[in-house]
């Protein structure tokens, strides 16, 4: 399934380019925006290795995962990035991330929102995972707001900055999405 595009009122997510690599350091290579995700800060010989291999992966049949860009709309600009990860029987985990400046504006909800619909629509997914850190209550919030069960915490789940990270698992299945994007 290539190229995939997902349209919302405000964001479009999108396959990833070749020349994404200036708007994805300003996600990627922000370490505030980094502190909170399951990676250390990237350098740009880091990213731009990662993005080639990014672009090629979507060509891929059939897919490990769907990496796609966040762009604002009308103007096209890459702010974020949003992935489901396909897992065993029908399952998925899902990730986000956007540059700081457009925190607090909807638009992750938004995106994680067309993702879901995505997972649960063409994709067929019966379940969809995510975690975050203890300390992220923004992702916290998006995850709550999009119906998302909070499952429990993972005790030293992720190894970043230089140390061991809990993370805490929500999960919202296809049944629940169906209701909660209905009220």
């Amino acid at each position: 399934m290539y190229p995939v595009n997902l349209d919302g009122p405000r964001v479009r997510l999108r396959e990833f380019e070749a020349d994404d690599l200036d708007a994805c350091m300003q996600v990627v290579g922000d370490p505030e925006v980094t502190w909170h995700l399951s990676f250390n800060t990237r350098d740009r010989d880091q990213q731009a290795a990662l993005l080639a291999a990014d672009v090629e992966r979507a060509k891929t049949d059939p897919r490990s995962d769907f990496y796609l860009a966040i762009t604002e709309k009308p103007t096209g600009q890459l702010i974020g990035f949003a992935r489901i990860g396909l897992l065993a029987h029908r399952a998925g985990e899902l990730g986000y991330a956007l540059r700081k400046d457009r925190w607090r504006s909807g638009l992750t909800t938004e995106a994680a929102s067309l993702m879901l619909d995505f997972a649960f629509g063409p994709l067929g997914l019966h379940r969809i995972q995510a975690a975050c850190g203890p300390d992220n209550l923004g992702s916290q919030a998006v995850l709550d707001k999009l119906g998302f069960t909070r499952e429990g915490r993972m005790r030293d789940h992720v190894h970043t900055n230089g140390a061991w990270r809990d993370s805490i698992l929500y999960s919202i299945l296809d049944t629940e999405w169906s209701s909660a994007s209905r009220e």
